[in-house]
């Protein structure tokens, strides 16, 4: 087995994806195009009534390609910036082991996109939960760890308990299914076309195909 391969195997069973009733069938009855680069929803998402290209990134923070491709996505969505709207959600995967973890996760992204900060501190997040080690998965260890990245502590709380980011948190599970999410990172382009390191060739291959993708809306 390829180690890509590989690898997004060992981290669907850990996070919970190898569980998924058509995790199955996934891999081989999704057409596929560009060689194979991109595969096409069976159930395309709406998008909103926009001039831009919707991308949606499906991420966890302590997925090692999710963590690769943060810094090409960033660059890729800055030349990007007017003609693509990019949009995030985190993993979270119902019954599976990790996740509370997830959960966690999610929640600490969503406070953060609340206070309009996931720019400036998606990347740190990675770098603490990937090489840190760090948990960052309750309110008093998030806010911990946002005020040394010079956040306020009482914003961040405040955001934190807000209804609104407890309701997009407990909501990502089922926007992860509704988009078929089988590997992680996955990008979503325009409700329709879904990258990942699997069948762009690699996480530095997914912004060109991206471009791709965004070129032939």
């Amino acid at each position: 087995m390829k180690p890509l391969l590989r690898s997004t195997v060992l981290l669907a069973v850990a996070t919970g994806l190898a569980a998924c009733p058509v995790q199955a069938g996934a891999a081989t009855h999704r057409p596929s195009a560009d060689n194979g680069r991109y595969t096409t929803l069976e159930h395309p998402q709406p998008v909103r009534a926009s001039e831009k290209t919707e991308a949606v990134e499906f991420f966890w923070y302590d997925c090692v390609h999710s963590h690769q491709l943060e810094q090409p996505l960033q660059s890729w969505a800055g030349r990007h910036r007017a003609d693509v709207a990019l949009t995030r959600v985190p993993a979270v995967w119902p019954g599976s082991p990790g996740e509370q973890r997830q959960l966690g996760h999610a929640r600490l992204f969503y406070t953060l996109e609340r206070l309009q900060l996931v720019d400036r501190l998606q990347l740190a997040v990675y770098r603490s939960v990937r090489e840190a080690k760090e948990d960052v998965t309750t309110e008093d260890a998030a806010t911990a760890w946002a005020v040394r990245q010079g956040v306020d502590g009482q914003a961040f709380r405040t955001a934190y308990r807000s209804a609104e980011v407890g309701q997009r948190t407990e909501g990502a599970a089922a926007v992860f299914q509704r988009y078929e999410i089988t590997e992680l990172p996955s990008v979503v382009v325009q409700g329709r076309y879904r990258t990942s390191p699997t069948t762009a060739g690699g996480v530095k291959e997914m912004p060109a195909v991206l471009d791709r993708l965004v070129g032939q809306d």
